[in-house]
């Protein structure tokens, strides 16, 4: 198998499974949101100190130490992270499935304008017609839900973030969750104990099958962004721009077929000019990367290669 198709392989695995994800949560009930987001925590260290152990990778730790800048923009994405991971695990136990897809769907949009934002790029027409789109859907969905959408907006921007400062501290997968995961560990163990000595624990309370589903919260986490990094650096961003959308259309089916939450046809209206948002916002960048490609080639070798116009986005 070519590294390529590998890579692939791992891309769509890893988007697969965090398109699953929602019929994972409802499983560790009655365990609320919070503790489980506690034990995702712990377990997702334990996991990645695992790795590490195996790899017998501990170099990267002494560098972060002696890089303040890269440690509080990591102790940042934690937060960011945890904001994200805990709104996701609410939303799907409390019956808002279709919403949090909804997040992961706007998401490239609110990518792209960080990348204004934060690094002042420009957006191409297309890219503002995207944008506008996306606009226009949040009210559609507002007025459908009778309030803004705000599980969708927390989860798109807090992950927009967390992308954000992972990319300004430019630090391995394994070794960055390690260091986000030991930056939780103290509040996500205290929050265990409390519950222990007030008795409101879960873990090991309804039998040996939900502890292990608690505890396999942290494989769950690690296991799709190892594979997310093995595809990274196999195949282009323009592939893994296409691919991501499979988790956001998968979390959106478990909602709509599986949780058999209510779609009404303004929802549905909403929903279409979301998706009509991304394919103008992925036609136009296939469009780009292909006119960049065609471009290189007809440059003349004793000129200095212009540099392209950056995406306005952040993978």
């Amino acid at each position: 198998m070519s590294d390529s198709r590998r890579g692939v392989l791992f891309g769509v695995a890893a988007y697969a499974m965090w398109g699953l994800f929602p019929l994972y949560w409802p499983l560790l009930r009655p365990s609320g949101a919070v503790e489980i987001l506690a034990h995702r925590i712990v377990w997702s260290l334990v996991v990645v100190v695992g790795v590490l152990v195996v790899r017998r990778h501990w170099s990267w730790v002494r560098g972060i130490v002696r890089r303040p800048r890269t440690l509080l923009l990591l102790t940042l994405a934690a937060a960011a992270v945890t904001v994200n991971w805990g709104v996701y695990i609410y939303a799907v136990n409390s019956g808002h499935v279709v919403e949090s897809s909804l997040g992961y769907f706007i998401n490239p949009l609110v990518n792209v304008l960080f990348g204004v934002v934060v690094f002042g790029e420009r957006m191409r027409g297309w890219q503002w017609v995207a944008v506008g789109l996306g606009a226009v859907a949040v009210v559609v969905l507002t007025v459908d839900y009778g309030r803004l959408p705000w599980i969708a907006l927390v989860l798109a921007v807090s992950f927009g973030t967390y992308g954000l400062l992972k990319k300004s501290a430019g630090v391995g997968a394994a070794e960055s969750m390690a260091v986000e995961t030991l930056v939780l560990l103290g509040p996500a163990l205290g929050y265990l104990i409390f519950l222990g000595v007030q008795g409101d624990g879960t873990f090991g309370g309804f039998g040996v099958g939900h502890a292990v589903l608690l505890a396999g919260a942290g494989v769950v986490t690690a296991v799709p962004l190892m594979m997310f990094t093995a595809a990274a650096i196999r195949v282009p961003l323009t592939v893994l721009g296409l691919m991501q959308y499979i988790a956001p259309i998968l979390q959106f089916l478990c909602g709509v077929l599986v949780a058999r939450e209510v779609m009404p046809t303004s929802r549905w209206v909403g929903f279409a000019v979301i998706w009509l948002a991304l394919a103008v916002f992925t036609w136009d960048g296939l469009r780009h990367a292909r006119a960049v490609r065609r471009a290189v080639p007809h440059v003349d070798r004793g000129r200095p290669l212009a540099q392209p116009e950056r995406s306005a986005t952040l993978g």
